[in-house]
């Protein structure tokens, strides 16, 4: 094939739309869920030219408009990519392949706590996807873990559900747009404690409630609630390449281009960077890379 896209997100899809409309032969690579974290997002509101919008919704629009450009899409996981012979070569967890250039756009998966009963309770009280299992809280006490955008959206979605929301940050001020911080102080049940960690999760099947200390006073309270979600940050996924440059965190290199160290291999999105992870810019830099990678392939002479 002419490019491989590896990661079903807004970036890839946004790529796949760019290679499908220049003609190439594609294909897009995902393990997961299509439309990556977009999919999870209960409300979209901050993608231009689209009012709030459902994120699977606005994935599935995206999806069909890449399948319209002749886009294939495989549902495998790429476990390796190597350069061999002018051309990369990759892995998946069900066949090998071949693309004379790549785009990574692999994003990134949530951070855990690493505190006790957190690995143990996961699906079963613990989660890292509210629009995925807030529903089951409905009338509940939940706690929300973080202080950026992701952890303020899905505390005002739970607090749809939930007879109470708490949402714990280990600071006293906000990474997250002050809109939402507004809104969640506007929202009777959501109830704040700042300056404060989980320091262990409860429960025997399902959780029961957790461990918060406060870093300031360094008190230590035991809550009752029967779930907890966390938004604390995010790796990127990454692992599965080790040709190209990375930070210190895993998060792929790139130049104005959005070529990596390795010519021929490009990436965008949120395994570029934790700084923005946004839809519009994952689209803009995924309009880059495909731009580039169709320009790799023709320079290269291989159409």
């Amino acid at each position: 094939m002419d490019i491989a896209i590896i990661g079903g997100g807004p970036a890839g899809l946004t790529a796949g739309i760019y290679v499908g409309r220049a003609l190439m032969d594609a294909k897009l690579f995902e393990a997961g869920i299509l439309g990556g974290q977009m999919a999870l997002s209960d409300s979209i509101e901050n993608y231009p030219g689209v009012d709030r919008v459902p994120g699977y919704e606005l994935a599935e629009r995206m999806v069909e408009q890449a399948k319209g450009f002749g886009l294939d899409i495989a549902m495998e996981e790429v476990k390796e990519v190597r350069p061999s012979g002018g051309v990369f070569h990759l892995r998946t967890d069900k066949g090998e392949y071949s693309a004379k250039a790549i785009i990574v756009a692999a994003g990134a998966k949530p951070l855990r706590l690493g505190v006790e009963g957190e690995d143990r309770l996961i699906g079963r009280g613990v989660s890292y996807c509210a629009t995925c299992d807030g529903p089951l809280f409905k009338d509940r006490a939940v706690a929300v873990v973080g202080g950026g955008d992701s952890a303020f959206k899905e505390a005002l979605y739970l607090a749809k559900l939930a007879k109470q929301v708490y949402l714990i940050h280990r600071r006293e001020g906000f990474r997250a747009e002050k809109i939402h911080v507004e809104r969640a102080k506007a929202t009777p049940n959501i109830r704040f404690l700042l300056n404060s960690v989980v320091e262990a999760i409860h429960g025997g099947d399902m959780v029961e409630g957790i461990t918060v200390r406060n870093l300031r006073t360094g008190g230590s309270l035991r809550m009752e609630l029967d779930g907890i979600f966390i938004y604390i940050g995010r790796r990127p996924s990454t692992d599965f390449i080790d040709i190209v440059e990375k930070d210190a965190s895993g998060y792929i290199r790139v130049d104005e281009n959005m070529e990596t160290s390795m010519k021929g291999i490009f990436a965008a999105g949120d395994c570029t960077s934790p700084k923005w992870r946004q839809i519009a810019t994952a689209v803009g830099e995924a309009a880059k890379a495909a731009i580039s990678a169709i320009k790799f392939v023709e320079d290269s002479g291989g159409r």
